[in-house]
């Protein structure tokens, strides 16, 4: 059955916010293909930084490395057009700045999200949302970017994951009290995230997202070698602290792993390569 959405509900909100970094233009639809691929084609006609595009069911999204994201009628589905001067190495920056501002915006209001490394949105150990961005790139840098947010609402999902009305329906106090402050804080999440990032700088959004990483201080196995996951770095890669036993002493290094090379699971599972 249909979710409606109430699109004024939501722009009255989003009125009401103070000193905006993003001028966001609403395109809501009941259901999309995919939320990147419409706004792909606005941006091919014109549309500029801060355009988004909301759905409540995908019929054929993406997650990451090309997977297919099932986004049931319920959840929602949320894209951001990003106009960033970022090197074309640095895409994985707007990922970090999203997560953490939306989970730091849903705990502002009590919903105590954390981020699994590199792009998940975590509630109690169970998937809560992703983030897929998408870019363009002219003469090594990027010169358009789209953020996919998928956030479980009242959809159904798998046994990894977690809908955000299902955890805090036994609550006297609802933190989310509908869709549309669900999609308000997503997109101040993206908005406070961006501003973090382009005026403050990478170290500092570096800082504030590690603080909120759900795998910090976690062992992880890698073919024969152990680590202890101490943080991320700019690229988006995954810091890991080994420790060598040598015959007279003790050897720490690092070891720098990719998104995509390592799957670290949910519920404090251990991550192999």
């Amino acid at each position: 059955m249909a979710v409606e959405f109430n699109q004024q509900k939501l722009e009255s909100v989003l009125e009401r916010r103070q000193n905006a970094y993003l001028p966001f233009s609403l395109h809501i639809f009941p259901s999309v293909a995919s939320t990147n691929r419409t706004l792909w084609e606005l941006i091919d006609q014109g549309a500029g930084a801060g355009c988004v595009v909301i759905a409540t069911q995908q019929t054929a999204g993406r997650g990451q490395w090309g997977r297919q994201w099932v986004s049931p009628v319920g959840g929602l589905y949320v894209s951001v057009a990003i106009t960033p001067k970022l090197a074309a190495n640095a895409s994985y920056q707007l990922t970090l700045a999203s997560a953490w501002g939306i989970a730091d915006q849903l705990r502002q209001v009590g919903v105590n999200v954390g981020i699994k490394w590199p792009n998940d949105l975590v509630l109690e150990g169970g998937k809560l949302g992703g983030i897929l961005t998408e870019t363009k790139i002219n003469q090594g840098k990027i010169s358009q970017a789209v953020v996919g947010v998928g956030i479980n609402w009242a959809n159904p999902v798998p046994e990894t994951g977690i809908n955000l009305a299902s955890w805090q329906a036994d609550l006297v106090d609802q933190p989310i009290s509908c869709l549309e402050t669900l999609t308000s804080k997503v997109l101040l999440g993206i908005e406070s995230g961006m501003a973090c990032l382009f005026q403050e700088g990478i170290s500092i959004l570096l800082s504030r997202y590690s603080e909120l990483l759900v795998n910090m201080g976690d062992r992880v196995q890698v073919n024969d070698l152990s680590g202890i996951v101490v943080g991320v770095t700019p690229q988006g890669n995954l810091r890991l602290s080994l420790e060598t036993d040598g015959i007279t002493d003790i050897k720490t290094s690092e070891l720098s792993l990719e998104p995509g090379t390592i799957s670290l699971g949910y519920r404090k599972s251990l991550g192999i390569l």
